[in-house]
């Protein structure tokens, strides 16, 4: 029996391993993006069979020119793929002019599987999924509207003698919240609700973000494209953004897989703000035997870094040393007058000088060799390129040169000697200490600034975090060095230090040591291992990590809450699931007692029941019951807290109106 066109061509797709999860089964978005690409793999697949050829090529003299729009709509069209699955889309689903509601609108979101939308809602680190990114579409004002401020639940504060209630929200003078946060929920959705109360207030932002492998925590799979974790990224960092400081940063660690892309998307959020540098991290050490997978072992990663205009890093200083300040130049003559590019200047020829090494001294003078890029960065180095190695033909070799008006040292004058071998170019100069220094070191006091280096090795502490804080992670746990480079570089005590994506809570807990505060939005569950954990560890005293070379203690206090959460509940009653039975009572549970999209018909018709358990994947029959779930009620909002249904508490009432100042 002959298949129909449709048939036809989903057996192509599915023949080609970029267009089909682990089961086999196909997925649109991933043929869309490669379409909007105009994939070379994809165009030669489609052109591989006649009929599909003639339907979505046009051809113009000879020469075959793929209608991309064409297969895009056709692959849009309700009726390609017209399985059970989106028989039962057509169930519960209204749609206009042959395009269901939920595809129509303003913006398109891909976001992972649990949450649909803007979650990026995993909630356990080992959960897996085979397509954990989908399409949804939401009108503006939907999205506006998900992005109000939420209800925060469940307040904790922790202090070195326990667990108390919270009763207060601590402000500083000009009323600004100043307390130590630690926000369990979804990071875009919080990050939303904290921009009421903190923007343009946060000094430091440092994110270390999954890196989209396959092999991360956050369980990203290969199925999931560059594209779509790039807008998963985006809304996340132009909120971020918001809430910089015009003195701010944001450091935003990753790896190879999405460096390039990221450092793309960066430039577009942060096109007013300054790129500053990307540092790369040596993380591992190399190994002499890689497995049969790997040609290359990857030992580094990125921490792109961009900064608002007002930024200046604070830069690593030593003390200022005096020890090559060894030389003194005696003159033995008067030597000879001449001029040098408009500067007067002595000539002495050999034998009418001593240069004497003596021991270091605030007198004393530093020898450079004017050569390389001194004769490039260099005043000195310069003039004596232009004006002193030319004349080894006119005064001969090995002469002095004292020129006039040269230095900042105070001498008012700088000493040059030129080259002392026929054919050689190279010479030297002699400085003494500047005036501004030489003041410091006669005060006792001066520091020398050092220039921030772009490479760091930190194999070893890479190697040896794994217990720091009394927490474990299995993989892609930061050390606490590496953090207390970033925030000493970046913050003084009591500037405010985000991240969005904190973990174990190593940014948090080294903040804390710090001294600096911080606020950390975590959704997965690491349980005993998660940033409350480690933060009540640090202040009992942790010391772990950098708690010896800074000399902390232990002591201070955080607080820990909650996004209230509402439909979000069912996305957790889906996910535990086991079998379609169950799933078909939860359906009803849904109906009855949750915010279904507007769209979807309340009801349950026998005919959609009986489509849902045709579906024979569990995966997908969740997939479908996420869809009916309005996703502006995953979290109450502010604006709703005194609403019944939703059922807030006295107690969180008083204190979001505390946090929020309403």
């Amino acid at each position: 029996m002959p298949i129909n066109f449709n048939e036809k061509l989903t057996e192509l797709l599915k023949s080609h391993p970029d267009f089909i999860d682990e089961s086999g089964e196909l997925l649109p978005a991933a043929v869309k993006d490669h379409a909007w690409k105009l994939d070379h793999n994809l165009i030669r697949l489609l052109l591989s069979d006649p009929d599909i050829k003639t339907t979505f090529f046009d051809e113009i003299e000879g020469h075959w020119i793929f209608n991309y729009d064409k297969f895009i709509k056709y692959i849009t069209a309700k009726n390609f793929l017209a399985n059970s699955y989106t028989q039962f889309r057509n169930k519960i689903g209204l749609n206009i002019d042959g395009k269901f509601l939920r595809e129509r609108g303003e913006v398109s979101l891909a976001w992972p599987y649990k949450d649909c939308v803007l979650e990026g809602g995993q909630t356990k680190e080992e959960e897996k999924r085979e397509e954990i990114f989908f399409n949804e579409i939401l009108a503006q004002d939907e999205i506006n509207r998900m992005f109000d401020p939420k209800v925060l639940t469940n307040w904790k504060r922790h202090t070195a003698t326990g667990e108390q209630d919270v009763t207060d929200i601590e402000r500083d003078d000009n009323g600004a919240v100043r307390e130590n946060l630690i926000i369990k929920g979804n990071n875009l959705i919080a990050l939303h609700t904290l921009k009421q109360q903190f923007l343009g207030q946060i000094k430091l932002i440092y994110i270390d973000p999954p890196y989209n492998t396959g092999t991360d925590s956050f369980g990203y799979n290969d199925s999931f494209n560059h594209s779509s974790w790039l807008t998963f990224m985006k809304n996340r960092l132009e909120i971020a953004k918001e809430l910089l400081r015009n003195d701010g940063v944001i450091f935003l660690q990753c790896d190879d897989n999405e460096a390039a892309y990221l450092k793309v998307l960066m430039d577009e959020v942060f096109e007013d703000a300054i790129y500053a540098t990307t540092i790369y991290v040596q993380v591992r050490y190399g190994q002499k035997t890689l497995s049969e997978k790997n040609d290359y072992q990857k030992l580094i990663e990125q921490i792109h870094i961009y900064h608002k205009k007002a930024f200046t890093p604070i830069k690593p200083t030593e003390e200022y040393s005096i020890e090559k300040f060894v030389w003194e130049i005696v003159e033995k003559s008067n030597g000879q007058k001449l001029e040098l590019g408009s500067k007067s200047a002595v000539l002495f020829k050999p034998g009418e000088y001593e240069i004497k090494q003596k021991e270091a001294s605030l007198t004393g003078l530093k020898e450079t060799w004017a050569t390389g890029t001194v004769l490039k960065n260099n005043a000195s180095g310069k003039f004596f390129g232009s004006y002193i190695a030319p004349r080894t033909a006119t005064d001969g070799l090995g002469c002095l040169y004292k020129v006039e008006g040269i230095g900042k040292d105070g001498l008012g004058y700088r000493y040059f000697t030129g080259p002392k071998r026929r054919g050689a170019t190279k010479g030297k100069f002699y400085s003494g200490i500047p005036i501004s220094r030489l003041e410091e070191l006669q005060s006792g006091e001066s520091k020398k600034e050092l220039v921030i280096p772009n490479f760091y090795n930190f194999a070893d502490s890479f190697g040896n975090c794994r217990h720091e804080g009394g927490v474990e992670l299995r993989s892609g746990k930061k050390p606490e060095v590496l953090l207390k480079l970033i925030i000493e570089m970046t913050t003084k005590e009591d500037d405010i230090v985000l991240d969005f994506f904190c973990g174990t809570g190593t940014t948090l807990a080294v903040a804390h040591k710090l001294n600096r505060a911080y606020i950390g939005i975590e959704q997965l569950d690491y349980h005993e291992n998660d940033s409350v954990t480690r933060l009540k560890n640090v202040i009992e005293g942790d010391r772990t990590g950098i708690s010896n070379e800074v000399g902390f203690n232990g002591g201070g206090d955080f607080i820990h809450c909650e996004l209230t959460a509402y439909n979000q509940a069912y996305m957790d009653k889906i996910q535990a699931v086991q079998s379609s039975e169950e799933l078909v009572a939860l359906w009803k549970d849904i109906a009855e007692n949750s915010f279904l999209n507007w769209y979807v018909n309340a009801e349950m018709p026998q005919e959609a029941v009986d489509d849902f358990t045709a579906i024979d994947d569990l995966e997908a029959q969740k997939h479908l019951l996420v869809e009916l779930l309005d996703k502006n009620q995953l979290y109450v909002n502010l604006s709703e807290i005194d609403d019944a249904d939703f059922d807030v508490s006295a107690e969180d009432k008083e204190l979001n109106h505390k946090f929020y100042k309403k």
